[in-house]
């Protein structure tokens, strides 16, 4: 099994200075993951203070790439500018961009996805719970309030167990899949019942 993220992962946060990149961040650093800095063109140069660590803000990724290093990008940008922040990643020469946002165009999905591997970026996502290593003390998603030592990529909390996160998604299509099931068997059930039948006249008895 291929291990993406490791202890020695160097993670950009895209959309850090957002409530949800802040609230996860912290998350992060809290589970050990090595956070090396946040990205937001209109906030660059200044730094975040997370409990006991500062946390710089860069004004793109590649800027963030040279100055730190980080290999991993985490993206909480809003639907609207997910795909130009994958393609920003992709251009600065990221290896692995975890996109946690939900509910981004799938065209966007598509062409984000095609134009990362064109690039040699591995996309983890879009709407994905993130990304959790359990034997590295790193993770690039947002860990348990309580966190063990693991490597990860942004993860609810508590982080799900892979069991768990796929008999949610098999229980889950199995509803879905009777449900339309029920629904094409209520519109067979309308189908033969029209055209409505029609009654044979009664021979009027005074002809």
């Amino acid at each position: 099994m291929a291990i993406y993220l490791t202890k020695e992962s160097k993670v950009l946060v895209q959309g850090m200075t957002g409530g949800e990149g802040m609230k996860h961040t912290r998350r992060m650093l809290a589970a050990g993951t090595d956070v090396v800095g946040g990205v937001n063109p209109r906030k660059a140069g200044r730094a975040v203070d997370f409990d006991e660590r500062t946390v710089p803000v860069f004004g793109s990724v590649r800027e963030g790439r040279e100055a730190t290093g980080a290999d991993v990008t985490v993206v909480f940008v809003p639907p609207a500018f997910a795909k130009a922040a994958v393609v920003e990643a992709a251009d600065a020469g990221i290896a692995l961009t975890v996109v946690i946002t939900e509910g981004i165009p799938v065209h966007d999905a598509v062409a984000f996805h095609a134009y990362a591997a064109a690039k040699g970026t591995r996309i983890i996502g879009p709407n994905c719970p993130g990304l959790i290593s359990p034997a590295s003390p790193t993770r690039a998603s947002s860990p348990p309030t309580s966190p063990s030592p693991a490597a990860s990529a942004s993860s609810p909390s508590p982080a799900p167990s892979p069991t768990s996160s796929c008999t949610s998604c098999a229980t889950s299509a199995s509803r879905r899949a009777s449900a339309s099931a029920g629904t094409r068997s209520s519109a067979r059930a309308t189908s033969t019942a029209w055209p409505p039948s029609r009654r044979t006249p009664t021979p009027n008895s005074s002809s």
